[in-house]
């Protein structure tokens, strides 16, 4: 019987070759973008579960809430007081581990400097992740405070063998060079990992953590993770954290009042597998996914795949008067109606399996750009637990009952004497027009809202490039690594000599710079104000303004001609007591400083206007260790800049010169970028050949800032492109059907007089109204997606009526293009020919 069914479907398919070309090409793009994502689903969602007992691993993530404006940003840094605090309070953690990521300087297996990135963790690190070991035992790698762990593939690049243990890794600093044994070496972590670590150093209290570091609770600069005891809860440690942090934090008085350092944060235990995709900032491998995207993109193949499902439904149920002697015919044969629904579902999944098998094609070309474009290492293999085979045959399955299902009801429904009449196969069958046409509004509903998607998209991306950023991008390179030990006491040296350079116009210090991660933040108190402001604080030399092209709205910039525009202590780099740094606080507290603040802070602190800002003293509280402010007057308002992404509000600075942590220069030049770029990197390898030249260009830094987002505006692109090929293909098969059902009519029509030009109107206005209708479904829920994704940009775009008119525009030329080439060469047919047809 089945032998039968399938002979049967195959005669089928050979008879109605475009029938089958459409629907087997659809649902195999269909398919295909269903196991494209599929894998990329899969691979954002199985991060971090290869540690070993990950489930009781938890991460510590902060959120940090501004009370002026309300926002807030979760980060996954944690300062260091916290963890130690929090593990000492709660019986229910077994272990923890706070760990910070440093770039020091090293010699490779040539003796050249490289940059690496070395992990500094605590001692309970590698029970925590628990990872295989190739060399070396896990609980005493990190035992000696001079050893390093390493992973296999920096074991092969350093030495040529992963049998490292014993061999001697040299750090290269200003003191000179500092030799690590290693003392294990572990498996390559797998691109899976929230975390990168190629080589792990023990944290010493002390030396890598500032001493002022080490019970403050506002000094966000590394990572923690806590192992909770088999059987506990993570739910009750997270319940009581707002309380505890409140009775835990250390105090500081502020404009008279006692307050929290804590008072802005909020802290939550977040398990490991799911830190990926928390939507947290500050990953210490630089990966972070989205899990809104991830659904989105899954929702979008889904409809795909319903689109192409849609086309079967639709070209099974135009065919329906075609097939409808043969179901007859069988009927009156002896074939009852379960066998006939068998046969239709049979040949239903024989079109599928063939669009499977073509699916798999493209899904294994593709799969190569995709891991590109993605950047993921996404892993594609028929077999074993992550095998892809049982999944397709599932999907197959799913697909071919799915599409196949209401046109085999349908078919098998027909009355044997009602269709054996005279012409009846010719008629319409009653109701599958308003079937149709509802489906065709669907599919174009999906295909206009995903047009409008893309435009929008586009349009936001164009806008957040283009837009003025407050300084002036072109012609600035920014340097890196200017806080290196050995290059820090060069840093003025290094920007003179770079000022001297053919093509250098200016150049400054700085420890903001374009798209940097840092942050820094000071409280802000004005005199008569109880009310405390916190706000970007940050270190710039003389001159920064002017190098980056910021504009000045009031007053002047920072000067070297007054000694008040330097908030520096005066202490020399090295070898200064605590009583030195005491002494040199409170002289800066009695003598002030001079600041400038941007736009919105001055906004922030009750200024009518710029101007208005100018000469006003206020006091920064915590720019010393006592709480008691440094009085800091205004001298220059600058317009606001966003050297950062435009998804974060504009940030309230306050900018001062203090020569401590300056790791950026900001260099302005005319001229070839490349060949100024290359004359820098010459004076800095004259000056300091230890350490490698880090700089890029501000224009690429700045689209760097948006590389998810355009990977987002591609990904709607292409489902957009997927989804009008899908529908045009459906469309197609309609209008080849529907004027091969209308030929006698056309003809009489014809002989009536008709001109070819009315003809092609009557077929293509027939088609076009769903395709018009489709976009009352359309425009409302694109304009919700699409205002909800605006949102998350403090720069954007009206969300006006042009995407939408494009989008209909576009949809509605692509229909009656489909139609109108069926129309035309039905309506140029000899009405001769015609009248014969039947």
């Amino acid at each position: 019987m089945w032998r039968n069914y399938a002979t049967v479907a195959f005669r089928s398919l050979a008879k109605n070759r475009t029938y089958a070309v459409i629907n087997i090409v659809g649902l195999a793009i269909g398919i295909a973008a269903c196991l494209l994502i599929l894998l990329y689903v899969r691979d954002q969602t199985s991060f971090d579960r290869f540690v070993g007992e990950h489930e009781r691993v938890f991460q510590l993530q902060a959120t940090n809430t501004d009370t002026e404006t309300g926002s807030s940003e979760t980060i996954q840094n944690t300062p260091y007081a916290v963890v130690h605090a929090l593990a000492k309070d709660f019986d229910a953690i077994e272990s923890f581990a706070y760990t910070h990521n440093d770039q020091p300087v090293i010699r490779d297996r040539t003796g050249a400097p490289v940059q690496e990135t070395i992990m500094e963790v605590e001692p309970a690190f590698f029970w925590i992740f628990k990872i295989p070991f190739i060399h070396g035992d896990p609980r005493t790698a990190l035992k000696d405070p001079n050893s390093v762990a390493i992973d296999e593939s920096t074991a092969r690049a350093m030495f040529g063998t992963d049998a490292a243990v014993g061999r001697t890794i040299t750090q290269l600093s200003s003191e000179g060079p500092s030799d690590y044994r290693v003392s294990a070496v572990y498996a390559d972590l797998p691109r899976s990992s929230h975390q990168a670590f190629g080589i792990v150093r023990r944290l010493v209290e002390g030396t890598d953590i500032h001493p002022d570091q080490v019970n403050a609770w506002g000094w966000f600069s590394g990572t923690s993770y806590v192992k909770l005891k088999p059987g506990q809860s993570v739910d009750p440690i997270n319940a009581q954290l707002d309380a505890w942090k409140e009775r835990v934090a250390p105090r500081y008085e502020a404009a008279g009042k006692s307050v929290s350092e804590a008072a802005q944060s909020t802290f939550k235990l977040v398990p490991l597998a799911d830190v990926y995709l928390s939507g947290a900032d500050g990953s210490p491998s630089g990966r972070r996914g989205n899990a809104t995207t991830i659904a989105v993109f899954a929702g979008l193949a889904v409809l795909i795949l319903a689109m192409a499902c849609v086309n079967f439904t639709n070209l099974a149920t135009a065919r329906a008067s075609a097939r409808a002697r043969e179901v007859s015919l069988r009927k009156v044969l002896g074939a009852d109606r379960s066998q006939l629904i068998g046969q239709f579902l049979t040949e239903s999944l024989i079109v599928t399996a063939i669009a499977t098998m073509l699916a798999l094609a493209v899904v294994e070309l593709s799969l190569p750009w995709l891991r590109s474009w993605l950047g993921a290492d996404i892993a594609f293999r028929y077999l074993g637990t992550d095998g892809l085979l049982l999944p397709t045959v599932g999907l197959t399955l799913l697909v071919g009952v799915l599409a196949g299902l209401y046109p085999a009801f349908y078919l098998t429904r027909f009355r044997p004497a009602e269709v054996l009449k005279a012409n009846k196969s010719s008629a319409e069958p009653g109701g599958s027009g308003r079937l149709r046409n509802t489906l065709v509004v669907v599919q174009f509903a999906i295909s206009i809202g995903l047009i409008i998607c893309t435009v929008v998209v586009y349009a936001q991306l164009t806008h957040v490039r283009t837009m003025d950023p407050g300084f002036d991008r072109e012609g600035v390179l920014q340097i890196d690594n200017l806080e290196r030990g050995q290059v820090k006491p060069l840093a003025e040296t290094l920007q003179r000599e770079i000022a001297r350079v053919p093509g250098v116009r200016s150049s400054a210090l700085t420890s903001i710079g374009i798209s940097t991660s840092n942050t820094s933040n000071l409280g802000v108190t004005l005199p008569g104000h109880a009310r405390e402001l916190v706000l970007g604080a940050y270190s710039v030399d003389h001159g920064f303004a002017e190098t980056m092209g910021m504009r000045l709205l009031a007053g002047r910039t920072l000067s070297r001609d007054h000694a008040l525009d330097d908030a520096s202590l005066g202490l020399p780099p090295d070898n200064f007591t605590s009583e030195q740094q005491r002494a040199a606080e409170e002289a800066l507290q009695r003598r002030g400083i001079n600041v400038m603040v941007n736009e919105s802070s001055a906004r922030q602190m009750g200024f009518r206007s710029p101007a208005e800002a100018i000469g006003k003293q206020i006091s920064m509280s915590m720019l010393s260790r006592d709480g008691h402010g440094v009085p800091a007057t205004i001298v220059g308002v600058l317009g606001d800049t966003r050297f950062r992404s435009a998804h974060r509000e504009v940030e309230d600075m306050i900018l001062f010169r203090n020569g401590g942590w300056l790791p950026y220069l900001e260099v302005r030049f005319d001229g070839d970028p490349a060949a100024v770029r290359e004359r820098v990197e010459a004076v800095w390898k004259r000056l300091a050949p230890d350490v490698p030249f880090d700089a890029e260009f501000a224009d690429e830094r700045a689209a760097g800032l948006y590389a998810r987002d355009e990977a987002v505006g591609q990904m709607f692109a292409g489902f957009a492109i997927l989804a009008v090929i899908v529908g045009c293909l459906g469309l197609f098969g309609l209008a080849a059907f529907t004027t091969e059902r209308r030929t006698k009519e056309i003809g009489i029509r014809k002989v009536l007089g008709a001109r070819t030009r009315d003809i092609v109107r009557l077929l293509v206005w027939q088609f076009s109204r769903p395709v018009l209708l489709a976009n009352l479904i359309a425009w409302p829920i694109a304009w919700w997606a699409m205002r909800d994704w605006l949102n998350g940009f403090d720069a954007r775009v009206a969300l006006g009526p042009t995407p939408f008119l494009l989008a209909s525009g576009g949809a509605a030329a692509i229909a009656v293009a489909t139609v109108a080439t069926h129309a035309i060469r039905v309506a140029r047919a000899n009405p001769v020919g015609a009248l014969r047809y039947e």
